[in-house]
């Protein structure tokens, strides 16, 4: 059985995707200045919004190789549960936000949970499960296809894809800026650095 190694220090792949979907996808650009328009038009002064919750559903694709790699329900629903304190800025250590960013930790209305039913209708645990050949990923979006050892999302306007797997590289994980192909959306993550349990390391097993 391979044991997994965490990375002592944090080191995302972002970057490396957003300058390789520059390089590839000759619209990518311009779809991220106008969605920078847009944000702006609804920042402008007399712009109402509701205090509604957004909830979001999420798919989390397990993509193992050994079945360490292969991370329980109870350690995919610490991470949910992470989000949503992080996210309705309800976690415990929200006091050591710097004072010079004080002003800007609230509550962003948004729910995440596990999805309840699939693309077709059927219920689901929000969890699937993929054993694969490969030994680790790299920030090429291979876990996001099944015909590379991966996974297919499923619609990424209906879903966030989370993807859980062995990164090579020493890689915590990574994603794509909004603007980015809706055939790749979603969040990579090293299965040793997500949740508070299981298989989750320090220093990011929090």
């Amino acid at each position: 059985m391979s044991k997994n190694i965490t990375p002592s220090r944090r080191q995302c792949g972002t970057m490396s995707a957003h300058f390789r979907l520059l390089e590839t996808d000759p619209a990518f650009r311009k779809r991220q200045v106008d969605l920078e328009h847009m944000t702006a038009r609804s920042m402008m002064p007399g712009v109402l919004f509701k205090k509604v919750i957004t909830t979001i559903p999420v798919v989390v694709h397990v993509v193992y190789n050994s079945q360490e790699e292969n991370i329980s329900d109870a350690q995919i629903m610490s991470q949910i549960s992470v989000l949503n304190r992080d996210f309705r800025a309800r976690n415990k250590d929200k006091n050591k936000v710097p004072s010079i960013w004080k002003g800007l930790a609230a509550d962003s209305l948004i729910k995440f949970t596990l999805a309840k039913k699939d693309p077709t209708g059927k219920p689901t645990t929000g969890i699937t499960r993929t054993k694969t050949a490969r030994k680790s990923f790299g920030t090429g979006d291979t876990v996001k296809s099944t015909a590379a050892g991966g996974v297919t999302p499923w619609p990424t306007d209906k879903y966030l894809n989370i993807w859980v797997c062995t990164l090579a590289g020493g890689l915590l994980g990574y994603a794509q800026f909004p603007g980015g192909p809706t055939k790749t959306d979603g969040v990579v993550i090293l299965n040793s650095a997500f949740g508070t349990k299981g298989t989750a390391s320090p220093p990011f097993n929090l």
